[in-house]
């Protein structure tokens, strides 16, 4: 990135370049005052760090959105200010996988003459979307926590501050009858640290089939090349329940190919806190994503390699395919 900064005129005569007090002294008095070294001067190469570094911010949120938009990610869902429809069928064989086809739909619209800070949210199995605490690629969880299914009806409550602080509360009612009442709750922080993007995230939340729990989230992003994007995420899930801290870490680096296909490349880890701090799986995976129809439609294949502790960390292999339809106002 290069700063422009004003550079003083010189006339056609000139066959080497004047020094700043001789330019001064034929262009008056009242230029040698912009030239001469004082506080304003003195102010200029931090204010063009200060603007180096809003411009590699924004240019590292504007590549993760693009990223997270491109794979119907949870964060472009939650935070999205326009209207957001997704609609998943996923077939997962192989490690942890039973070949059923499995449905999953979710709604975030956004409420009129509201400003954004309302919104209804129409979603199935709530439950999984904060204890699966997903990423942008489906991980094979064989020991994950099952609740059975449902479709729930939410209000939210949004603020926006500074494009730095978000907070969100929902209030929603759990289907079939008769209605279950259930309640979320979270915060997010966003801020540049160099040539890196710092989020951490934090919600809590009680449903009545798992209790009280709380989500911890800490994200670390880097544009690695102009067309890759590298981010480092660590969650961490506790249920009252359960007694216990469930622990992950992902290591991802995304590959935008072009305009129609983005790969994934991720190493994961998982643990648990009790009966003490183990890992419990290793996993690795490659997920090919691509649009097959206008800016809607998107098929992804996702082999992955596991390699979990109760089989004494032999690598185990799952395949799962995709098929999404992703409505947005900004497409």
């Amino acid at each position: 990135m290069l700063a422009m900064l004003p550079l003083p005129l010189q006339g056609e005569e000139q066959t080497e370049p004047a020094s700043a007090p001789a330019v001064a002294q034929e262009q008056g008095a009242e230029h040698a005052d912009t030239l001469a070294p004082g506080p304003l001067q003195a102010a200029r190469p931090s204010g063009t760090m200060e603007h180096a570094r809003d411009y590699l911010s924004g240019k590292i949120t504007g590549f993760a959105s693009d990223i997270d938009r491109f794979f119907g990610g949870d964060r472009h869902f939650q935070e999205s200010n326009p209207s957001v429809i997704q609609m998943n069928l996923t077939r997962t064989t192989g490690y942890g996988g039973d070949r059923k086809l499995e449905l999953a739909a979710r709604a975030n619209l956004r409420l009129p003459v509201t400003e954004g800070r309302l919104r209804l949210l129409i979603e199935t199995d709530p439950e999984q979307n904060v204890v699966k605490a997903q990423k942008n690629a489906p991980v094979v969880l064989r020991k994950a926590v099952t609740t059975p299914k449902s479709l729930a009806l939410a209000a939210r409550i949004a603020i926006v501050e500074e494009s730095a602080w978000r907070f969100r509360t929902d209030l929603g009612i759990k289907f079939p009858l008769p209605p279950k009442p259930f309640v979320r709750s979270s915060g997010s922080y966003s801020v540049p640290l160099a040539d890196w993007r710092l989020t951490a995230a934090q919600s809590v939340y009680w449903f009545n089939t798992l209790g009280v729990g709380e989500t911890s989230a800490l994200d670390l992003e880097r544009i690695w090349s102009e067309d890759a994007l590298f981010r480092a995420s660590t969650v961490v899930t506790w249920l009252k329940d359960k007694h216990t801290f469930d622990l992950r870490q992902d290591m991802s680096l995304f590959h935008t190919l072009n305009d129609r296909s983005v790969l994934l490349y991720q190493a994961s880890a998982f643990g648990v806190s009790k009966p003490q701090y183990l890992v419990t799986d290793y996993a690795l995976l490659v997920d090919y994503r691509y649009r097959m129809h206008q800016k809607w439609l998107y098929f992804e294949i996702i082999p992955q390699l596991h390699f979990p502790r109760d089989r004494q960390y032999q690598n185990n292999f799952a395949l799962s395919m995709r098929l999404e339809m992703l409505f947005d106002d900004s497409r």
